[in-house]
């Protein structure tokens, strides 16, 4: 068995796998949004929606920090691509025995900045929306005109829409590399790994630096919680 090197640290795995199970349950509770969800007291679903996005929102606002401070290939500086680089890359596209990169090539690296993109644009226009029935309204939500509201209720659909488009894009993706050019990318996402062959020694992370994830995170999460302090207090109907 060859030798295996670490490119992808474990902060970045867990950031990866935990926004594929978010945005797959805002999709499903996003779709049921009108039921309700029993633990231990009655929850609707899109009470739940809600929730997830500000979680997705931290996700980001983790990645964005990981991607400066974090590991060699979590850092942006080592993974966006020039245009020389990115057309040299695509000239190697269907070459099977093209040589593959040590962690992001150029157009993965594109394809992780449209979906930090998107799914950003996702979670902090859900903010300031309501759902169908206007009983459930984002914390933000008063804080903007109905037809601005509205706008951006078109807009996190087709945001949607489109993000869906762009992530069956990326499945398809990987199994062209899978079976086409014989790269495991799954692979790799799991364990942290790649064939040395594929690693040069100066390409070797020496750590998941774990303990400075955990203060990005902490930082994070509280940076999410600041944020939804700062929100306008809910509208008070007069109606029963």
């Amino acid at each position: 068995m060859s030798e295996k090197r670490l490119v992808w640290d474990l902060p970045l795995r867990l950031f990866h796998w935990l926004l594929v199970l978010s945005i797959a349950a805002s999709w499903y509770t996003a779709e049921n949004s009108e039921e309700y969800l029993s633990i231990g007291r009655g929850y609707t679903y899109i009470e739940s929606h809600l929730w997830l996005g500000y979680w997705a929102l931290g996700l980001i606002a983790f990645r964005l920090v990981w991607g400066v401070i974090g590991p060699k290939h979590a850092r942006f500086a080592s993974f966006v691509p020039g245009p020389k680089r990115l057309i040299a890359y695509t000239r190697t596209f269907f070459k099977r025995d093209s040589q593959p990169a040590a962690g992001h090539n150029p157009m993965g690296a594109l394809v992780v900045l449209l979906m930090l993109l998107m799914v950003g644009a996702q979670a902090v226009t859900g903010l300031f929306l309501i759902d169908n029935t206007e009983v459930w309204a984002a914390p933000f939500h008063p804080s903007v005109e109905a037809a601005t509201a509205s706008k951006l209720m078109s807009f996190h659909h087709f945001n949607f829409d489109t993000l869906f488009w762009v992530i069956c894009l990326h499945v398809l993706a990987i199994l062209f590399y899978r079976v086409f050019k014989r790269q495991r990318l799954v692979g790799a996402m799991v364990t942290g790994r790649k064939p040395a062959e594929i690693v040069a020694q100066h390409e070797v992370i020496r750590s998941s630096q774990l303990w400075k994830a955990l203060i990005v995170g902490l930082v994070c999460a509280g940076g999410v919680y600041l944020l939804l302090q700062q929100a306008p207090p809910p509208v008070v109907s007069d109606e029963y």
